[in-house]
């Protein structure tokens, strides 16, 4: 069996920093009750106030938890939640945050991933991502490049760059775990998007596949993969152009992640990778709200701010 209370207690101590005074979620959809129960078993030791509740999966990223879920988190100091579908770009999420909850989401988490992903100084990944955000905050134009054929623009406008450093100790705060990026939801996306790191769906892409798009004025306007273009349609039902909104721009920043392992949660973060999003950026500064937030990885890229190249962190 393996023992997850080390990386738990990354999570829950140097993390979150969840006090006893405090209450605490942890919200999984049963499909990773084994890390929720971990997170639950340290959390517990710091305080009697803590509830593990579980619910059905979801079908997609995005989608609502149950009621009950969603209050609980709004009322707890702190939230937890290792799901396998993502609940970081959803109005429980929102609403919790904005009642003043620090929010960890691990959407996607595998135990692999979580032993591998908290195994980490989160200081220092903090200290990166502090760093990488003096050199993106106030550009007016971020373009990037790849040797897969990437040949992006996106404009940030008024919007904030975003930090996830997985320290949150500010009520209201939110992060991944694991983390270590920056963000931004441009106001405008212009170019080509390969992706042939990990994409979300499948996850790693074998080497001879990519995954392309094209956007225009911020909004995807060609998909030439067709498992990519059947998710985006399916949501595209429901939310309309909603659904294939350019919704995110990223640069990884944690130095821990050597290699890509087709965990997007841990993927998106490893250093000397950017990724980008489809879908829904209302949770993270944008005015969008769609039922999916799909998210690619881009090997090897080029980033230049302001017309000036800029140095990515050292990893994959």
């Amino acid at each position: 069996m393996v023992d997850l209370h080390t990386p738990a207690e990354t999570a829950v101590h140097q993390c979150l920093n969840l006090g006893a005074a405090e209450s605490c979620a942890v919200v999984t959809d049963g499909s990773r009750l084994s890390i929720g129960q971990a997170l639950y078993d340290v959390a517990s030791d710091v305080t009697d106030d803590t509830v593990l509740l579980r619910y059905p999966p979801g079908d997609q990223h995005g989608e609502e938890p149950p009621a009950p879920v969603a209050a609980a988190m709004a009322d707890a100091d702190v939230v937890f939640a290792p799901t396998a579908k993502s609940l970081s770009h959803t109005a429980a999420r929102t609403a919790a945050t904005a009642a003043g909850a620090r929010v960890a989401t691990l959407p996607g988490i595998t135990e692999d991933v979580f032993l591998t992903g908290m195994d980490a100084d989160y200081e220092s990944i903090a200290a990166e991502c502090e760093a990488m955000l003096d050199r993106v905050r106030g550009s007016e134009e971020i373009h990037v490049s790849t040797p897969a054929g990437t040949d992006l623009t996106v404009s940030p406008g008024d919007r904030e760059w975003f930090p996830d450093t997985g320290i949150v100790h500010e009520a209201g705060a939110m992060t991944n775990l694991p983390a270590g990026e920056v963000y931004v939801s441009p106001v405008d996306a212009e170019g080509r998007v390969v992706v042939d790191g990990t994409m979300m769906p499948p996850g790693l892409l074998d080497a001879d596949r990519t995954m392309a798009f094209d956007v225009a004025d911020g909004q995807v306007t060609a998909i030439h993969d067709s498992d990519l273009r059947a998710a985006v349609e399916e949501a595209a039902t429901t939310a309309g152009d909603a659904a294939y909104n350019f919704a995110e721009l990223g640069i990884g920043t944690n130095v821990a992640a050597s290699e890509l392992v087709g965990s997007v949660l841990l993927d998106e973060k490893a250093a000397g990778t950017v990724h980008v999003a489809i879908g829904d950026d209302h949770g993270i500064g944008g005015d969008t709200e769609a039922p999916i937030h799909l998210d690619g990885v881009l090997r090897d890229p080029t980033v230049t701010v302001d017309g000036e190249e800029i140095d990515l962190p050292e990893g994959v």
